[in-house]
């Protein structure tokens, strides 16, 4: 992968053999961190639910990365607010470095902003040290757990009001 190449960000069915083997990879490094009932992931038939929106990151011809949201009702740990919340976020390591999950995840937040919602959360794994870098710098900020998920002391919940 040269320097110089062009990435492309598009939507993909989390059902091709590509792509499965990106999600497979993500799998494989979150099961070396967590056990498999602290890993708060959607599997493939969920990802190709109506109200998930799933994003490749292409380099070169090849798959590097992907990201989803997954639209979800206001409920009580959002004051009723609707959101999108931040799903299955992942590059592979010899992609990293190029800014490709940023990209992703800004192209994640315009789609969310474009389908009426100006609200974003994330679950991510206090061991994700990566992670937690890349979404402070791209601006969301800590909150308690929402959607359900257990204040387990190994989840970090955040949020970001998005704005055009």
């Amino acid at each position: 992968m040269s320097s110089d190449s062009a990435l492309l960000i598009r939507p993909e069915r989390a059902d091709r053999p590509e792509v499965v083997a990106l999600l497979d990879a993500l799998d494989a490094y979150l099961g070396s961190l967590y056990a498999p009932e602290d890993n708060h992931i959607l599997d493939v038939a969920a990802l190709l639910a109506p109200e998930v929106d799933f994003l490749v990151a292409e380099l070169d011809g090849r798959l590097v990365g992907c990201g989803a949201t997954r639209r979800m009702p206001g409920e009580p740990d959002t004051a009723g607010q609707p959101y999108g919340e931040i799903k299955r976020m992942f590059v592979l390591p010899a992609a990293r470095g190029r800014r490709i999950a940023e990209q992703v995840l800004g192209t994640l937040e315009q789609r969310l902003l474009a389908a009426g919602l100006s609200l974003a959360t994330l679950e991510t794994g206090r061991d994700q040290h990566e992670a937690i870098r890349l979404y402070e710098r791209c601006g969301y900020t800590r909150r308690g757990p929402f959607a359900g998920y257990p204040d387990n002391g190994l989840s970090v919940f955040y949020e970001k009001r998005l704005s055009a």
